[in-house]
C-alpha cells in the first residue's frame, strides 16, 4: 500500500506523534479556520462535519475555504441525514468542483430513522457516486471504547465490509476513529485491528485542549467512556470541573506504547471542540518540545 496517498509525511516513520496530523472543523467555524490558519501546517487534512443544524451551502462553502487556505479537505458524509440520492450526488458535485475534494470520511449517522434513502456508510460506498465524482480516499469509522449499538463482533463485521467495498470500487480506505481518552483501550484495539489482518492506515481521533466540562459534554454525547478511572489517568478529576485539560498524557502514552513495526501506520485526529487556535497551538508546542 503507498501510504503517501493518504499523506505524504506517512511514507517515513514519525519523528514524534504529532507528525502528519489532522484536525476536524464543523461547517459553521468559518472565520475560527481563518483565525488558525496561520498556526496550521501547509497542506494540513482538515475534516469538514456533517451535523444538524448546517446548510449544504456552509459545508460546501468551508471546504472550498479549507483548499483556499492552503489545506486539504476532507468532506464527512452522514447517510441518515441525506435526504435523497439527488442530494448526496449534487453534494458531491460541489465538494469536487468547488473545493477540488479527493477525500470523504463516512458515518452512518445519529437519527434513529434515516431521513432519506440511506441506513448505513456502506449503502454510501455501495452507490457508485464516489469514484464517479473522482474521490480518491474513503475514511470510515473505528470505535477503539466500543459503540452503543453494535457489539464488538459487529463493529468489525462492518468495518471488514466497507473496507472490502472501498477498495472494491477502485479506492483507498482509510480508518479514523471516535475521540476516546484511555490510551489502553486504543492500543488494544489497534493490535487486535492488526491481528485481523486489517492493514488500513489509521487516523486515532484525541480530543484537543478544551474546558473539562465541555470535554465531558462531548463525550457524553458521543457515547465515549468517561470513568473516573479513565479520566483520572487523562488528567481530570471528576469532582473537580473547573479548568481545562489538554492531551499532553494521552499523546505521550500513546507516542511511547505505539511503533509502526508492531502497529502499522497511525497519525493522530484532533477534535477541537469548536477551538481550532488553542489545538493548533498545542500541536505547535508538542512538536516543538519532542522534535
Amino acid at each position: 500500500m503507498s501510504y503517501a496517498a493518504i499523506h505524504p509525511d506517512w511514507e517515513k516513520p514519525r519523528s514524534n506523534m504529532v507528525d502528519g496530523y489532522s484536525l476536524e472543523m464543523t461547517a459553521k467555524e468559518i472565520e475560527g479556520l481563518r483565525e488558525a490558519a496561520p498556526l496550521i501546517r501547509p497542506g494540513t487534512q482538515i475534516a469538514v462535519t456533517f451535523l444538524p443544524g448546517e446548510e449544504m451551502e456552509q459545508r460546501v462553502e468551508a471546504a472550498v475555504l479549507v483548499r483556499q487556505l492552503g489545506f486539504e479537505p476532507i468532506v464527512h458524509l452522514s447517510a441518515r441525514r441525506l435526504t435523497s440520492e439527488a442530494e448526496l450526488d449534487k453534494y458531491l458535485a460541489d465538494i469536487t468542483g468547488k473545493a477540488g475534494v479527493k477525500r470523504v470520511f463516512i458515518i452512518a449517522g445519529d437519527p434513529p430513522e434515516p431521513e432519506g434513502p440511506y441506513s448505513t456508510s456502506l449503502e454510501i460506498i455501495e452507490t457508485g457516486l464516489l469514484e464517479k465524482y473522482g474521490i480518491q480516499i474513503v475514511g470510515v469509522g473505528g470505535h477503539p471504547e466500543g459503540h452503543p449499538n453494535n457489539s464488538k463482533d459487529e463493529l468489525w463485521d462492518w468495518m471488514e465490509r466497507k473496507l472490502a467495498a472501498v477498495r472494491a470500487h477502485g479506492m483507498t480506505p482509510l480508518i479514523v476513529t471516535q475521540f476516546a481518552f484511555d490510551d489502553d483501550a486504543i492500543v488494544e484495539w489497534v493490535g487486535e485491528m492488526r491481528s485481523r489482518g486489517i492493514d488500513v492506515p489509521v487516523r486515532l481521533g484525541v480530543p484537543g485542549p478544551a474546558g473539562i466540562k465541555r470535554l465531558l459534554g462531548f463525550a457524553k454525547r458521543c457515547g465515549v467512556g468517561a470513568s473516573a478511572s479513565v479520566m483520572k489517568k487523562y488528567g481530570i478529576s471528576l469532582t473537580n470541573l473547573i479548568g481545562s485539560a489538554g492531551p499532553d498524557k494521552l499523546v505521550d502514552s500513546l507516542d511511547k506504547k505505539l511503533s509502526d513495526a508492531e502497529h502499522g501506520r497511525v497519525r493522530l485526529h484532533f477534535y477541537p471542540f469548536g477551538a481550532l487556535t488553542a489545538s493548533a497551538e498545542w500541536i505547535n508546542k508538542y512538536d516543538a518540545k519532542h522534535s
